[in-house]
C-alpha cells in the first residue's frame, strides 16, 4: 500500500460528504447528518473537513445556501421570504441577517446591483480533480472595468507547444520596476492581464502593471467582467497545474462557461514569491450558462 492511499480514503469520504451537501441544498443539513453520510463521528468529520478544505462543514453549507439564494435572487422574482423558506432558514429576518454577513448588504439592496459578487462556488470532489493537494475554492466576482498601466510583451502560454511563460513573465515584471520602481507601487496590487482575445497557437499577451496609467507606459482598458477567482497559496510554479484542474475539471461541472477575455492574475502589496504563505488570485472571465 502506498504512503498516499490513507489521505486519498479520506478525500473519497470527503467527496461523498460534498456530493451529498451540493445535491441537498434544499434539505436541513445537519453535522450529524452529513457525519452519518461519511462514516465518520461528529468530531472527526469537522476535523478532516477542515484541514481538506480550510471551512468548517456548518461555514461551507450556510455559503452555499446563501450563494444559491443570491443566484436565484439575481435570476428571478421570487419573493425574499419565499427564498429564505426554500434554502432552509426558518424567517426572512435570520435570512436577512446571514445574507448581510456574507455579502455586505441585503438580499433587496443585492438585487438592485444586479451583479454576481462574493458567490461561493461548490467545491470539486475527489475524483473530479487532479494535482492540487487539497480542494480548492472558488468564488465568483464581478469587477467593474479599469484601466491597466504598465509593460507588455508576447509569451507562450500554458498551452502552447513550448512554453516559455515561467522565463519571460519574470522578465516584464522587471521591466515595469525598472520603468516605475517599487517604491512608487504603495499599497495598490501588482495586476498581471493575460489577453487571450487573439491568443494564436498558445501565444498570448502579458501585461505586468498596476491598477492605474503610468507615466511613460502604456495603458490596457479591462472591460467590466464577471470571473471565477482561484486562490494560489504558496510556490507560483504550480499556478500552472491548479489552472489545468480549473479548466478540465472544475468549469465542465460548474453552473458557468469559460469566456475568451483578459485573465487577472492579482497579488496583494507587499507579495513575495518566496513565501510560503503569501496568496495570489487568479481570476478567469466566465458567464453563466
Amino acid at each position: 500500500m502506498s504512503a498516499h492511499a490513507p489521505h486519498s480514503r479520506q478525500l473519497t469520504r470527503i467527496g461523498r460528504v460534498l456530493h451529498y451537501i451540493h445535491n441537498h441544498l434544499d434539505h436541513p443539513l445537519s453535522v450529524e447528518l452529513l457525519a452519518a453520510q461519511s462514516c465518520w463521528s461528529r468530531w472527526q468529520l469537522q476535523r478532516v473537513f477542515l484541514e481538506e478544505t480550510g471551512l468548517t462543514v456548518a461555514n461551507y453549507v450556510r455559503e452555499l445556501k446563501l450563494s444559491r439564494a443570491a443566484e436565484a435572487l439575481l435570476d428571478g422574482r421570487e419573493r425574499i421570504v419565499d427564498l429564505a423558506l426554500r434554502h432552509g432558514f426558518t424567517s426572512e429576518a435570520s435570512f436577512c441577517r446571514a445574507f448581510k454577513q456574507q455579502f455586505g448588504c441585503t438580499p433587496g439592496r443585492y438585487r438592485q446591483r444586479g451583479l454576481r459578487v462574493g458567490l461561493r462556488a461548490p467545491l470539486c470532489p475527489e475524483g473530479e480533480r487532479e494535482a492540487p493537494d487539497r480542494l480548492l475554492p472558488v468564488r465568483i466576482e464581478s469587477r467593474p472595468a479599469f484601466v491597466l498601466g504598465g509593460t507588455h510583451g508576447q509569451v507562450r502560454g500554458l498551452f502552447a507547444s513550448a512554453p516559455d511563460f515561467q522565463q519571460q513573465v519574470p522578465a516584464l515584471w522587471q521591466q515595469l520596476a525598472e520603468h516605475y520602481p517599487p517604491p512608487l507601487w504603495g499599497a495598490q496590487p501588482r495586476i498581471g492581464a493575460v489577453d487571450v482575445t487573439s491568443a494564436t497557437e498558445g501565444v498570448v499577451e502579458y501585461w505586468a502593471g498596476l491598477p492605474q496609467p503610468l507615466p511613460g507606459l502604456a495603458t490596457l482598458s479591462i472591460p467590466a467582467q464577471e470571473y471565477a477567482v482561484l486562490t494560489q497559496q504558496g510556490d507560483l510554479r504550480t499556478l500552472p497545474d491548479t489552472l489545468r484542474w480549473f479548466i478540465r475539471h472544475w468549469l465542465p461541472g460548474s453552473r458557468y462557461r469559460g469566456l475568451d477575455g483578459i485573465e487577472l492574475e492579482i497579488y496583494p502589496a507587499g507579495y513575495r514569491t518566496d513565501d510560503p504563505q503569501a496568496r495570489m488570485e487568479y481570476w478567469l472571465p466566465i458567464a453563466p450558462r
